[in-house]
C-alpha cells in the first residue's frame, strides 16, 4: 500500500469518526431529548403556525412558519438544513421532511418534500425539528474510495500532485488575459491559473478581492473551454459566484435543492430552467396522464372479475409506459439545458448529483477551499483534468465536531496540502493577492505581519479612512486587574463575561452619543459586535437595547459569532475576547485564525476588549499586545467609566 493510499484510507477513518460524533450530537440533542430540551438547545421550533404557502418556479411546495416571540431563543437552523415539520397532537406524531430556505428571528421558510400540505396541518401543535443529514458523509466516503481505487490516469496524476508525490506543471508561454480593472497581484493570479496544467491556488487574504479575481478567471476559462464546473463547500458561496457570473452574462445552471438557493438565483436552478423549457408542457401532460391512469387502475370496484383484472392490468401498463416516456423526456430536457450551459455551479457534495453523473470538464474551480473537508473536494475533482482552489487557510477552518478527528488531521484541507507540499517540491502553486480594499492600514498591519509575511498593502481608497477625522482606527481595551472573571453557562457550557460585555456596550454607547445617533443613521455606519462564545453573544444581544443610543441605531448593529461574520464587513467592529481567569486558560482562542477573521471584518474602526494577563502568554496575543502599544492603541479599562 502506497503512502498516498494509506493517507486516503486514514481520511476515511477520520471521516467515519466525525460522522459518529455528528450523529451522537444529533441523538443527544434531538432523538433522545424532550420537546423542552430540544427547544432549549435550539434544534426545535415549537409551537409554530403556517403563515403562508406557495409553489416555487420548479413547482416545489414552500411554506412560511412563524414561532411565538416568547419562544424566540437562539437556534442552529440555517439555510440548507434538513428538517421535519411535525404535529404533536397525535401520539405517533406525523411529520414531513423538507429543507430550510431562509431563517429570520421569528420566521422560517421551508421547501417541503410533498406536493401538498398534509391533512393534519390544521390540527395545531406544529413544530420543526432538525434532521441528521447522512447523505453528505456517504458521498464523501464514496469519493475517497473511488480516488483510492481509480485506474483513471488523469485522476492518478492529480492525486499524486495534490498530495505532494509529483510536481505540478506550468506552461511559460501563455500571454494575454490582462484585465485592466484588476490590480497587479490579481492579474498575476490570473496568469498563474492560465499557466497551470494541474493545480493553481488563489490565496486571498481578507478584503483582497478573491471573488472578483476568481470570477474573471472563470470568465476567461469559459471562453477557452466548453464548460467549467464551479463549486464551494457552502450554498452561500455557490450562490454568490452564481450571481456574479450571471451578471457577466455567462449561462449558469445552479444545481441543488431549490430551498438551498437564494431568491435571486432561483431562476438559474435546474428545476426552474426545466419549468421554462419548451417541452415542459408536454412533460407535465405525460405525468398527469400517467397519474390519472394509475388512479383509475387502482380505483375500488365492488365486482372485480376477470375482465376487470385485465382492464386494471392494461391501465397500469399504460400508466407505466407514460411514466417512462415522461422520464425520457425529462432526461432530454435536462441534457439540453446542461449542454448549453457555460458554467455548472453546485456545492462540493452537490457535484455527486445524478444529473451530472457522467459529466467531465477540463477545469473545476473550488472557492472557499480552505473551509472544505478534503473528502468533499475529491467529489468534483474526479470530473476534471485540473483544479483551481481559492481561499485563505489563515481564516476559518472546516467545521468539525469530533475533537479527536480534528487533532488527527481531518482539519487539514487539500487546499493547505497542495500549497505546502508543492512548495517543498520547489513548484509553488499559490498566488497571493496583496492589495486589500477593506481596512485602514492600522487595522490591517498586524494580520499582514503575523499571517502574510508583511505582503499586504492597503489600497489608497482605504489606507487612511477613519470614521471621523479625530477617531482612532484601532483600540485595545485591557481589562487586566479589573476582576472581570469569565464564567461558564451551566446549560450550554459556553463561556461568557458579564463585566467585559457591559464595559464594551458602555464604550460603544458613549461613541454613538459623542458622534450622535443621527450621524450613524444618516451615513449608514454599520456596527458589528463579534465574540467567539455563544453565551457572550446571548448576553450582549439581551442587554444592548438597554443602552439608549444603541437602541436608537439598533438597525445598524449586528451581534454574532466569528463564524457568522466570515465574509462580512462593517465600518466599526467591536470584539469581546471574553477569557479572563487566574489560570491563563484561553480555550479555543488558541485557534488564532478565528481572531484573524474577527479583526479583519473592520473597515474604519476596530475596538478589542481582552485581558492581557490571561492572553499575553500566548505568542499571537503577546505580539498583538506589543503591536497595539507601538501603535499607541493600548488603553486600560481603568480609563473608562465602570459599568453598573
Amino acid at each position: 500500500m502506497t503512502g498516498i493510499t494509506q493517507e486516503l484510507q486514514r481520511q476515511i477513518h477520520l471521516l467515519r469518526t466525525e460522522k459518529e460524533a455528528d450523529l451522537e450530537y444529533y441523538r443527544q440533542k434531538v432523538l433522545l431529548a424532550s420537546l423542552e430540551d430540544r427547544k432549549r438547545d435550539g434544534v426545535c421550533w415549537y409551537p409554530v403556525v403556517v403563515e403562508s404557502q406557495r409553489y416555487s418556479l420548479g413547482e416545489k411546495l414552500i411554506i412560511r412558519v412563524k414561532r411565538s416571540e416568547e419562544s424566540a431563543k437562539s437556534h442552529v437552523f440555517h439555510s440548507g438544513k434538513i428538517v421535519s415539520l411535525f404535529c404533536n397532537t397525535f401520539k405517533d406524531r406525523p411529520s414531513v421532511s423538507g429543507v430550510v430556505n431562509d431563517v429570520r428571528k421569528h420566521h422560517m421558510t421551508i421547501t417541503l418534500n410533498v406536493s401538498e400540505l398534509p391533512s393534519w396541518i390544521n390540527e395545531g401543535n406544529l413544530g420543526v425539528d432538525l434532521l441528521f443529514d447522512e447523505m453528505a458523509y456517504r458521498e464523501m466516503e464514496k469519493a475517497l474510495k473511488k480516488v483510492i481505487d481509480t485506474k483513471d490516469s488523469r485522476l492518478l496524476d492529480l492525486r499524486s500532485i495534490l498530495l505532494g508525490e509529483q510536481s505540478a506543471t506550468f506552461t511559460k508561454d501563455i500571454f494575454g488575459g490582462h484585465v485592466d480593472s484588476l490590480n497587479e497581484s490579481q492579474n498575476q493570479a490570473l496568469q498563474r491559473i492560465r499557466q497551470a496544467q494541474d493545480v493553481a491556488v488563489v490565496h486571498g487574504p481578507p478584503g483582497t478581492g478573491k471573488t472578483t479575481t476568481l470570477v474573471q478567471s472563470i470568465i476567461q476559462t469559459a471562453q477557452l473551454e466548453k464548460q467549467v464546473l464551479v463549486c464551494a463547500p457552502s450554498n452561500a458561496a455557490v450562490d454568490l459566484l452564481t450571481e456574479k457570473l450571471s451578471e457577466q452574462d455567462l449561462d449558469v445552471v445552479r444545481l441543488g435543492h431549490p430551498a438551498r438557493v437564494t431568491e435571486q438565483n432561483l431562476s438559474r436552478t435546474i428545476d426552474a430552467q426545466i419549468a421554462q423549457h419548451g417541452y415542459y408542457k408536454d412533460l407535465k401532460s405525460l405525468r398527469r396522464r400517467s397519474e390519472e391512469m394509475r388512479k383509475l387502475a387502482l380505483k375500488f370496484k365492488r365486482n372485480f372479475g376477470h375482465s376487470e383484472r385485465q382492464q386494471r392490468k392494461r391501465l397500469l401498463s399504460e400508466a407505466s409506459g407514460l411514466k417512462n416516456e415522461a422520464e425520457q423526456l425529462e432526461h432530454y430536457i435536462v441534457a439540453d439545458i446542461l449542454s448549453k450551459s457555460q458554467v455548472i455551479a453546485c456545492t462540493l457534495v452537490g457535484a455527486s448529483n445524478k444529473l451530472i453523473k457522467g459529466f467531465r470538464c477540463d477545469t473545476v474551480f473550488i472557492d472557499e477551499a480552505a473551509q472544505a473537508l478534503e473528502a468533499a473536494c475529491w467529489i468534483p475533482i474526479q470530473k476534471a483534468k485540473r483544479v483551481v482552489f481559492a481561499g485563505d487557510h489563515y481564516q476559518l477552518p472546516p467545521t468539525i465536531k469530533s475533537f479527536e478527528a480534528a487533532q488527527q488531521g481531518l482539519n487539514i484541507t487539500l487546499f493547505e496540502k497542495s500549497i505546502e507540499r508543492q512548495k517543498k517540491l520547489g513548484t509553488p502553486v499559490d498566488a497571493l493577492l496583496q492589495t486589500q480594499y477593506r481596512m485602514h492600514q492600522a487595522i490591517m498591519q498586524f494580520s499582514s505581519h503575523y499571517f502574510y509575511n508583511d505582503q499586504l498593502k492597503a489600497a489608497d481608497s482605504v489606507r487612511n479612512a477613519t470614521l471621523t477625522e479625530n477617531q482612532a482606527p484601532l483600540t485595545f481595551v485591557d481589562t487586566a486587574g479589573c476582576g472581570f472573571n469569565d464564567k461558564t453557562d451551566p446549560e450550554t457550557l459556553s463561556t461568557f463575561n458579564e463585566e467585559e460585555g457591559k464595559l464594551l456596550l458602555n464604550h460603544l454607547n458613549t461613541l454613538v452619543e459623542e458622534q450622535t445617533s443621527q450621524f450613524f443613521l444618516d451615513n449608514y455606519i454599520r456596527i458589528g459586535i463579534i465574540t467567539p462564545y455563544k453565551a457572550q453573544v446571548k448576553f450582549l444581544t439581551e442587554h444592548y437595547l438597554s443602552y439608549q443610543f444603541l437602541a436608537d441605531i439598533q438597525s445598524l448593529i449586528t451581534i454574532d459569532s466569528v463564524d457568522a461574520f466570515q465574509g462580512r464587513e462593517r465600518e466599526i467592529i467591536y470584539i469581546s475576547l471574553v477569557r479572563s481567569n487566574a489560570k491563563g486558560e484561553i480555550g479555543f482562542l488558541k485557534d488564532i485564525r478565528r481572531t484573524n477573521v474577527a479583526m479583519t471584518r473592520a473597515m474604519k474602526k476596530l475596538v478589542i476588549f481582552g485581558d492581557s494577563a490571561t492572553l499575553g502568554n500566548h505568542p499571537f496575543y503577546g505580539q498583538l499586545l506589543d503591536y497595539v502599544q507601538q501603535a499607541d492603541a493600548y488603553r486600560s479599562a481603568f480609563e473608562y467609566t465602570y459599568p453598573n
